[in-house]
Protein backbone atom coordinates (compact mmCIF):
# COMPACT_ATOMS: atom_id res chain seq x y z
CA UNK A 1 0.00 0.00 0.00
CA UNK A 2 1.35 3.23 -1.09
CA UNK A 3 0.73 6.89 -0.32
CA UNK A 4 -1.79 7.08 -3.36
CA UNK A 5 -3.86 4.23 -1.74
CA UNK A 6 -4.08 5.87 1.97
CA UNK A 7 -5.28 8.96 0.08
CA UNK A 8 -8.02 7.14 -1.92
CA UNK A 9 -8.96 5.27 1.69
CA UNK A 10 -8.88 8.74 3.52
CA UNK A 11 -11.50 10.30 1.06
CA UNK A 12 -13.45 6.52 0.99
CA UNK A 13 -13.87 6.86 5.31
CA UNK A 14 -14.89 10.75 4.42
CA UNK A 15 -17.33 9.73 2.11
CA UNK A 16 -17.78 6.04 0.68
CA UNK A 17 -20.45 7.74 -1.55
CA UNK A 18 -17.65 9.53 -4.10
CA UNK A 19 -17.39 8.27 -7.30
CA UNK A 20 -13.88 7.16 -8.18
CA UNK A 21 -13.57 10.18 -11.08
CA UNK A 22 -14.08 12.69 -8.18
CA UNK A 23 -11.29 10.65 -5.75
CA UNK A 24 -9.53 10.64 -8.88
CA UNK A 25 -9.72 14.24 -9.71
CA UNK A 26 -8.50 14.91 -5.77
CA UNK A 27 -5.31 11.88 -5.96
CA UNK A 28 -4.58 12.76 -9.63
CA UNK A 29 -5.67 9.58 -10.97
CA UNK A 30 -7.62 8.26 -13.72
CA UNK A 31 -11.34 6.61 -12.64
CA UNK A 32 -10.62 3.44 -13.68
CA UNK A 33 -7.17 3.35 -12.08
CA UNK A 34 -9.09 4.56 -8.51
CA UNK A 35 -11.23 1.30 -9.57
CA UNK A 36 -8.51 -0.70 -9.95
CA UNK A 37 -6.70 0.51 -6.63
CA UNK A 38 -9.85 0.39 -4.80
CA UNK A 39 -10.72 -3.18 -6.03
CA UNK A 40 -7.38 -4.27 -5.10
CA UNK A 41 -7.48 -2.75 -1.54
CA UNK A 42 -10.74 -5.32 -0.86
CA UNK A 43 -8.93 -7.88 -2.31
CA UNK A 44 -6.26 -7.32 0.22
CA UNK A 45 -8.87 -7.05 2.91
CA UNK A 46 -7.96 -3.98 3.87
CA UNK A 47 -11.01 -2.50 2.26
CA UNK A 48 -13.58 -4.53 3.83
CA UNK A 49 -16.94 -3.07 2.39
CA UNK A 50 -19.15 0.15 2.22
CA UNK A 51 -21.87 0.90 4.79
CA UNK A 52 -23.58 3.75 5.30
CA UNK A 53 -23.49 5.05 9.18
CA UNK A 54 -27.31 5.44 10.44
CA UNK A 55 -28.30 7.56 13.86
CA UNK A 56 -29.77 4.63 16.27
CA UNK A 57 -31.81 7.44 17.79
CA UNK A 58 -33.64 7.76 14.79
CA UNK A 59 -34.30 4.29 14.44
CA UNK A 60 -35.45 4.16 18.05
CA UNK A 61 -32.39 3.13 19.63
CA UNK A 62 -31.24 5.62 21.33
CA UNK A 63 -30.19 4.05 24.78
CA UNK A 64 -26.93 2.11 25.25
CA UNK A 65 -24.58 0.37 27.96
CA UNK A 66 -21.72 -0.95 28.23
CA UNK A 67 -21.32 -4.07 29.80
CA UNK A 68 -18.82 -6.17 31.44
CA UNK A 69 -19.37 -10.06 31.29
CA UNK A 70 -17.62 -11.74 33.87
CA UNK A 71 -18.14 -15.99 32.48
CA UNK A 72 -18.24 -19.43 34.78
CA UNK A 73 -14.69 -20.74 34.36
CA UNK A 74 -13.29 -20.34 31.67
CA UNK A 75 -14.92 -19.86 28.45
CA UNK A 76 -13.48 -19.55 24.90
CA UNK A 77 -14.40 -16.26 23.05
CA UNK A 78 -16.14 -18.12 20.08
CA UNK A 79 -18.66 -19.51 22.57
CA UNK A 80 -19.16 -16.48 24.51
CA UNK A 81 -19.73 -15.06 20.59
CA UNK A 82 -21.92 -17.77 19.92
CA UNK A 83 -23.94 -17.26 23.42
CA UNK A 84 -24.25 -13.26 22.49
CA UNK A 85 -25.02 -13.34 18.79
CA UNK A 86 -28.92 -14.30 19.62
CA UNK A 87 -29.44 -10.82 21.35
CA UNK A 88 -30.35 -8.20 18.72
CA UNK A 89 -29.49 -5.48 21.48
CA UNK A 90 -25.72 -6.27 21.06
CA UNK A 91 -24.52 -4.45 18.64
CA UNK A 92 -20.31 -5.21 19.26
CA UNK A 93 -18.55 -7.23 22.19
CA UNK A 94 -15.31 -7.43 22.98
CA UNK A 95 -12.60 -10.29 24.77
CA UNK A 96 -10.36 -8.16 27.20
CA UNK A 97 -7.93 -7.70 29.48
CA UNK A 98 -8.77 -7.22 33.39
CA UNK A 99 -11.32 -8.71 35.72
CA UNK A 100 -14.31 -9.01 33.02
CA UNK A 101 -14.18 -11.79 30.55
CA UNK A 102 -15.92 -9.86 27.47
CA UNK A 103 -17.28 -6.29 26.78
CA UNK A 104 -20.70 -5.53 25.62
CA UNK A 105 -22.20 -2.75 23.71
CA UNK A 106 -25.91 -2.86 23.94
CA UNK A 107 -28.25 -0.46 22.68
CA UNK A 108 -31.92 -0.22 22.94
CA UNK A 109 -35.41 2.00 22.73
CA UNK A 110 -35.60 2.73 26.30
CA UNK A 111 -34.41 2.47 29.76
CA UNK A 112 -36.77 -0.54 30.12
CA UNK A 113 -35.72 -2.37 26.65
CA UNK A 114 -32.40 -2.14 27.98
CA UNK A 115 -33.30 -3.69 31.10
CA UNK A 116 -35.23 -6.76 29.27
CA UNK A 117 -32.26 -7.19 27.44
CA UNK A 118 -29.73 -6.95 30.55
CA UNK A 119 -31.81 -9.72 31.69
CA UNK A 120 -31.39 -12.23 28.61
CA UNK A 121 -27.95 -11.34 28.88
CA UNK A 122 -27.47 -12.54 32.44
CA UNK A 123 -29.58 -15.61 31.31
CA UNK A 124 -26.80 -16.66 29.13
CA UNK A 125 -25.42 -20.06 30.81
CA UNK A 126 -21.57 -19.15 31.09
CA UNK A 127 -22.50 -15.87 32.65
CA UNK A 128 -22.34 -15.44 36.40
CA UNK A 129 -22.29 -11.90 36.56
CA UNK A 130 -22.04 -8.36 34.42
CA UNK A 131 -21.18 -4.92 35.67
CA UNK A 132 -23.44 -2.38 33.31
CA UNK A 133 -22.67 1.29 32.74
CA UNK A 134 -25.36 3.03 31.21
CA UNK A 135 -24.33 5.88 28.42
CA UNK A 136 -25.64 9.44 29.28
CA UNK A 137 -24.00 11.11 26.28
CA UNK A 138 -22.10 10.53 23.50
CA UNK A 139 -18.44 13.24 23.81
CA UNK A 140 -16.74 11.70 20.90
CA UNK A 141 -16.78 9.09 18.33
CA UNK A 142 -14.89 8.87 15.21
CA UNK A 143 -14.52 6.14 12.33
CA UNK A 144 -11.10 4.84 11.96
CA UNK A 145 -9.19 7.31 9.77
CA UNK A 146 -5.49 6.11 7.49
CA UNK A 147 -2.14 7.25 9.19
CA UNK A 148 -0.59 9.69 6.45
Amino acid sequence: MDALDQRIISRLVADARASYAEIGSEVGLSAPAVKRRVDKLLDQGVLQGFTAVVDPEALGWGTEAFVEVHCHGNVPAHRIRTGLEPLPEVIAAYTVSGQADAIVHLRAADIHHLEEAMERLREVDFVSRTVSTVVLSRLLERQPQQAE
